[in-house]
C-alpha cells in the first residue's frame, strides 16, 4: 500500500496539511446562524489545532454570517505565516433558514473586503466562491475574484458546489485553486471530479467528510475510517472534519498520526 502524503500543495505553491480543519460549527445554533456563544472556548478550540500541526481552516462569510470569520480572526491574529484561512463568499445568512446567493461582481467585491476585515488580514490566502448564482454567469463572477487577486487581496480563488463544466468555465477566466463539494466514503457522485481536479493540481476540499447534515449535528460516518478512506482516495483531497470538542480534534489529529 502506498503511503498518504500528508501534505498538499495549494496552487502548486502552498503547503498545507491534507488534515484541515472545518470551522462551520462555531457559530449559533440552529442553522449555523449568529455568534457562537462559548466565545474563548471556541478560540481556544483553534489556537489548539494549531498547535497540533494544522495549518488549514475552512470558514465561509455565510457561517454566522460572518462569525465565524471573526472568530479565527481573533484566534489566529497572532500565529505563523504558515496558516492559511480559507473563506468563502458569494452566500448571505439572513436567518437560520434563509440563505440568499448574490454572485454578482459588487456583492463579492464586499465579501472580499469584509473577509479581509474580519479575518484581520492583509491577503486572504483562499477565497471561494460558495455557490454558483443562477443569475449570474460564473465568467462574471470569478472575474471579480481575479480583479481581487490582481490586486493582491486574495491569493488563490476557489470554487464550492460546481461541476466539471462550471470548473472549465472559471478556468477560462483565472486560476483556480480547490474545488469544495459534499463528498464522503458513503456518496461517491463526485468522484469523476475528484480524479478530474487532480490531474489539473486542483485542490479536492470535502464537506460533510464524516456524512453530517449540514444545519444538524452529528455525524454518520466513523471519523477514523472516513478519514483515512479520503486520504488514500486521492493525493489532492485536503479533509475538513469539524468539530467544537478538543477531545474529538485531538482524536482526529491521532488518527492522521496513525494511518
Amino acid at each position: 500500500m502506498k503511503p498518504v502524503r500528508k501534505t498538499f500543495l495549494l496552487g502548486g505553491e502552498r503547503k498545507i496539511h491534507r488534515l484541515g480543519y472545518g470551522a462551520m460549527r462555531l457559530s449559533g445554533q440552529p442553522g449555523n446562524f449568529g455568534r457562537y456563544p462559548r466565545w474563548e472556548e471556541g478560540k481556544a478550540l483553534i489556537e489548539r489545532a494549531a498547535e497540533l500541526g494544522i495549518n488549514f481552516f475552512d470558514s465561509a462569510r455565510a457561517y454566522g454570517p460572518e462569525w465565524t470569520d471573526k472568530l479565527l480572526g481573533e484566534a489566529l491574529a497572532n500565529n505563523p505565516n504558515d496558516i492559511v484561512i480559507a473563506t468563502k463568499g458569494g452566500v448571505d445568512k439572513l436567518a437560520s433558514d434563509r440563505i440568499v446567493t448574490d454572485g454578482r461582481p459588487e456583492t463579492l467585491r464586499q465579501h472580499v473586503d469584509s473577509a479581509l476585515e474580519n479575518l484581520k488580514l492583509e491577503r486572504v490566502e483562499l477565497f471561494q466562491l460558495h455557490r454558483v448564482d443562477p443569475d449570474v454567469d460564473i465568467e462574471e463572477s470569478v472575474g471579480a475574484l481575479e480583479e481581487a487577486r490582481q490586486a493582491g487581496k486574495l491569493r488563490f480563488i476557489g470554487l464550492s458546489n460546481v461541476d466539471q463544466s462550471a470548473l472549465d468555465r472559471a478556468l477560462a477566466v483565472a486560476p483556480i485553486a480547490s474545488v469544495q463539494n459534499r463528498y464522503n466514503a458513503a456518496e461517491r457522485n463526485q468522484d469523476a471530479l475528484v480524479d478530474y481536479t487532480a490531474g489539473k493540481g486542483i485542490a479536492f476540499i470535502p464537506y460533510g467528510p464524516l456524512g453530517a447534515h449540514p444545519m444538524k449535528p452529528g455525524a454518520r460516518l466513523p471519523a477514523r475510517e472516513s478519514l483515512a478512506w479520503l486520504l488514500r482516495r486521492s493525493p489532492n483531497i485536503v479533509v475538513i472534519p469539524g468539530t467544537t470538542s478538543v477531545a474529538h480534534l485531538e482524536e482526529n489529529a491521532s488518527a492522521w498520526e496513525l494511518i
